[in-house]
């Protein structure tokens, strides 16, 4: 089938159900996102797009099939071919008989198109049946919904179809689909009643009649009622054509009028030809040749006899010459066929084919070794394979542009999906508003921050671990490590400042201020703990054991550096917790007195005083350590209780930021891998590098 079928399905999915129903329905088909108008697809995506249909939304195939052929005829008419459909015929029978010769006009522009056929007959009892013939099986039920949206649109009337019979049709080749439908069609009641207008009749002509008669002109009146039949107000519908009692015109015109007609007898014999169709069929000339020698039927396809000729004589014919009856020069010529219209003469027992050679191009005419002058200059051929002509210049450009959208849109989404994958790597090195103001070329101006808590970690004997391992393991325990810490910082929605080494700084309330600094970190650093039990050393196979140290205070807080820039902290805030870090004992969180002060307050945790205890630079220190959280589980602290997340009550926001923060875990991931590389690197480099690139940071 054509794109353009496809491309109607697609529509109205989209337009009753919404665009994810056809997202679903065609990832569950395996069909593309979009379809080329004129390009040709197999049968199989139209057939899976409709079964995958009926599974989706559970309803029979009968039912999705009325709704396309329902669709398929406003999808037609918003493509253009309104107008078209509209002057087909003047009742829906004429409509119907008329459908075979739209097919043959749009095969000009669909040149593989294999179109239904549609045949009506009337029976003797006052029934019309239509009889559907097509390639295609199973599809019949789109036929009703054609039909009927047709009947309701343009006729105004309402149509019941049922089927009747359905089998192989014996009469055409190839054993295709037939099915009988009864159609039973009902004029719906006018609006406006006939009695009001019966009135109006009346008073109209009582008007007229009290007019003086005028004796040398006729009375308006008279006018009128030549043409309108008083008393029922009907136009007059009635027409008796008159024959001439002999034909006025000689045979030897009559062919050259009509170069491409047969005239055959019941027996197929040719009694009469045009003579131009003698001209490229030579053999006609010869008395008593029969018509079947010389041509086959293309469509309708139907046995080449009489009877089957008089059973679809409403049908437009195409009959193709046979290429070994041809004359030698004219073998290797594509064939000629013919199109147009069987008449039977009932006085000479004959069937006349009024005919002319159907081509749609230029190039067409040419290959067939035609010019427009052998076509009679009445026969419209000569003006269609010139329109046509730039209709088909016009379809491959639109082609053209069709692929060329295509292509931009896949590029466009390629683009879409690189950018975003640029900016989740950018927003896990940077805070999303100064990622944002760098995008855009701004200048981040440097902050300063009343308030926060800053926590830093690192690993017990990390040093020894380095230098009995191979590489690959600290990369590899490293990178656990590491994603477990960066999946805590989406659940409590702290900042992670950078690694080095082993060591691992976050923040809480900077770059985004909040009441609950403290208590995001402490329950971080809690949630450390846990998952930092969950990676086991390469020396031992035992989990490893961390160090932590938290400190509140105030901090300056910027980006530095041009190439791989950083959002780093800086003032004695960040110092005093790089020594509650270090000041710490294995598998503790150590508090400094100011995160103290302030967790104490919240009743949440439990804490055990440490002492004093003399810290570099600071002198003597009394120090707690963080135990648990009291209200919450390790499950919660971990963010592992389905559908509930470690919320803190002064930031609601933190829901939305909870659940976005995943979309950036995978991204992280990867930046954890290459800190991983990096910290070990430097380690071989230099054991002692860490604490001394704090140092000097610091």
């Amino acid at each position: 089938m054509y794109g353009f079928i496809n491309t109607c399905l697609k529509s109205l999915v989209i337009e009753r159900f919404g665009e994810e129903t056809w997202e679903n329905l065609r990832l569950m088909a395996g069909v593309q996102e979009t379809f080329m108008t004129y390009e040709i697809y197999n049968d199989d995506i139209t057939l899976r797009l409709v079964q995958e249909a009926c599974k989706m939304l559970d309803i029979s195939s009968e039912v999705v099939l009325k709704l396309f052929g329902e669709y398929f005829f406003s999808f037609c008419k918003m493509s253009g071919y309104d107008t078209m459909l509209r002057t087909l015929g003047g009742n829906l029978v004429e409509f119907i008989e008329n459908l075979d010769a739209l097919h043959s006009y749009l095969a000009l522009s669909y040149e593989a198109m294999n179109a239904p056929s549609f045949r009506v007959e009337r029976m003797d009892d006052g029934r019309i049946l239509l009889h559907y013939y097509s390639d295609r099986k199973g599809l019949y039920h789109i036929v009703p919904g054609i039909i009927e949206a047709v009947a309701k649109d343009f006729f105004d009337s309402e149509v019941t179809m049922t089927i009747l019979n359905q089998s192989e049709e014996d009469e055409r080749t190839g054993k295709k689909e037939h099915v009988v439908f009864h159609m039973v069609q009902k004029e719906k009641v006018s609006k406006r009643k006939a009695q009001p207008r019966q009135k109006g009749t009346v008073i109209m002509k009582a008007r007229y009649a009290s007019l003086q008669l005028c004796p040398r002109k006729r009375s308006p009146w008279e006018t009128v009622r030549s043409i309108v039949m008083l008393g029922q107000g009907n136009l007059r519908q009635s027409f008796t054509p008159s024959y001439p009692k002999r034909l006025w015109i000689e045979e030897q015109a009559f062919c050259n009028a009509f170069p491409f007609h047969i005239v055959f007898d019941q027996d197929l014999v040719v009694k009469q030809t045009g003579v131009n169709i003698q001209k490229f069929v030579p053999g006609l000339q010869t008395a008593g040749i029969r018509l079947d020698e010389y041509f086959t039927i293309v469509h309708p396809e139907v046995i080449f006899n009489i009877q089957s000729i008089k059973k679809f004589i409403n049908s437009q014919f195409v009959l193709k010459t046979r290429r070994e009856m041809l004359p030698e020069i004219h073998q290797n010529q594509s064939t000629l066929k013919l199109r147009g219209q069987m008449m039977w003469m009932e006085s000479l027992n004959c069937m006349i084919y009024l005919c002319s050679p159907k081509l749609r191009s230029l190039q067409e005419l040419e290959e067939r070794g035609l010019h427009l002058a052998d076509i009679a200059q009445h026969d419209t051929t000569r003006d269609l394979i010139l329109l046509n002509q730039q209709r088909l210049a016009e379809i491959e450009l639109s082609n053209q542009l069709e692929r060329k959208k295509e292509e931009l849109r896949i590029l466009s989404r390629n683009l879409e999906i690189e950018k975003q994958k640029s900016e989740k790597l950018l927003y896990a090195m940077l805070p999303t508003h100064v990622a944002n103001q760098l995008k855009e070329g701004k200048r981040v101006e440097a902050g300063e921050f009343k308030v926060c808590t800053i926590l830093f970690s690192d690993v017990v004997t990390f040093t020894n671990i380095c230098a009995a391992c191979e590489p690959i393991q600290i990369v590899n325990m490293l990178n656990a490590m590491y994603s477990r810490f960066d999946r805590l910082t989406n659940i409590h929605n702290v900042y992670k400042v950078e690694t080095i080494g082993d060591a691992y700084m976050v923040v809480g309330g900077v770059p985004v201020p909040t009441d609950t600094h403290a208590e995001r970190v402490a329950n971080f650093a809690l949630g450390m703990r846990i998952a930092a039990r969950e990676v086991t050393s390469p020396i031992t196979g035992q989990p490893i054991q961390i160090r932590v140290g938290l400190h509140t205070g105030s901090v300056l807080a910027g980006v530095v550096g041009d190439k791989m820039p950083r959002y780093c902290l800086f003032g004695d805030t960040v110092n005093t917790a790089s020594r509650m870090e270090s000041h710490g004992l294995p598998d503790h969180i150590h508090l400094s007195p100011f995160t103290y002060s302030v967790l104490k307050d919240k009743g949440n945790f439990e804490i055990a005083e440490r002492g004093e205890i003399e810290v570099k630079g600071k002198g003597l220190m009394r120090t707690f350590f963080l135990l648990n959280n009291l209200q919450k589980s390790d499950e919660q602290i971990m963010g592992l209780v389905d559908g509930e997340t470690c919320v803190y009550q002064k930031d609601p926001e933190d829901v939305t930021d909870a659940q976005n923060g995943e979309k950036t875990l995978s991204m992280l991931k990867l930046v954890n891998f290459f800190s991983s590389v990096t910290a070990l690197f430097c380690l071989l480099c230099s054991p002692r590098l860490i604490s001394t690139k704090f140092c000097s940071i610091l």
